[in-house]
């Protein structure tokens, strides 16, 4: 008898036992989420250091009015998904990616729509281009990038604007030259460039009825016509100086076309020069004298 009440004890603890070994098996495999909250908000954008538009702020805001920003609420109310969504309507988003860790924080990781051209045109308009020719809208942050202006529609601006100034991006030199892209009335092409006082031509670019032209052949007209104009920057202009030439073309094959300046501005400069000088010499000459 007292041999099954001894039996009866130690099963009732193995039970007890057993039962506390399931739900501490059962609670360190329930989600961190049941029972914590969110602690910390890391947002990470890629190229925030170029010419993009987007901030850690501003991707807060963004949560925050939609109502869904994850600090403090509990990980299990976070859903990772509306939060992705909501950041990809924004105009300067790319991707998002948003997901939880199990200490209890919200990681999201954004690569941004990267403008590279602003466009003003004389209609008045005034937006930014991505690399993909994709319409971004003008921002209250500044950003250093070549400003094309004139007469430039939508389509213009996406098909044939849009390869000029990747063109440009591509290259250290013309990057840190060109400053403005202006399209004349019938579509002929002038950059200017922050060095000198000349306007550069690079003519006309290839035109099809109906249907854009490809982007690369685009950009291989201009590349060709840029390749010939840095050759005479290096051999031309470092002979004959940069202010001797009020504008240059490269719109035809195998010939550069300078235009110089009037003779009569620079007459006006040798007076000008001449007269300074002479006016320093008399004051250097009564100051001896006094």
């Amino acid at each position: 008898m007292c041999l099954n009440w001894k039996k009866n004890i130690i099963r009732f603890f193995d039970i007890v036992l057993g039962f506390y070994i399931l739900m501490a098996v059962i609670s360190w495999n329930t989600p961190s989420g049941a029972r914590t909250v969110c602690t910390k908000v890391d947002i990470k954008i890629s190229d925030s250091n170029n010419a993009g538009f987007l901030s850690a702020e501003e991707i807060k805001h963004i949560l925050v009015k939609a109502g869904i920003y994850p600090l403090n609420q509990p990980l299990e109310n976070i859903k990772p998904r509306d939060i992705e969504e909501a950041l990809k309507v924004g105009p300067f988003v790319k991707t998002a990616q948003c997901y939880i860790t199990q200490n209890g924080q919200a990681c999201i990781n954004i690569s941004q729509r990267m403008p590279i051209v602003r466009i003003k045109n004389i209609a008045g308009n005034d937006y930014y281009l991505d690399d993909n020719g994709g319409i971004l809208p003008n921002s209250k942050y500044t950003s250093d990038l070549i400003i094309a202006t004139g007469s430039i529609n939508l389509w213009f601006a996406r098909f044939y604007i849009t390869p000029i100034a990747k063109v440009i991006a591509k290259s250290d030199f013309w990057t840190n030259q060109i400053e403005q892209i202006n399209v004349l009335p019938d579509r002929g092409i002038e950059l200017v460039p922050r060095v000198g006082n000349h306007i550069l031509f690079i003519g006309y670019l290839p035109v099809r009825d109906l249907r854009p032209v490809p982007a690369d052949e685009i950009a291989q007209t201009v590349e060709h016509r840029l390749s010939r104009l840095q050759k005479f920057y290096r051999y031309g202009l470092s002979q004959a100086g940069w202010k001797k030439y009020i504008y240059i073309s490269v719109e035809f094959d195998n010939q550069i076309i300078c235009k110089r300046y009037p003779i009569e501005v620079n007459k006006e400069k040798d007076v000008s020069k001449q007269n300074t000088l002479e006016e320093t010499a008399n004051k250097t000459g009564q100051s001896e004298g006094g």
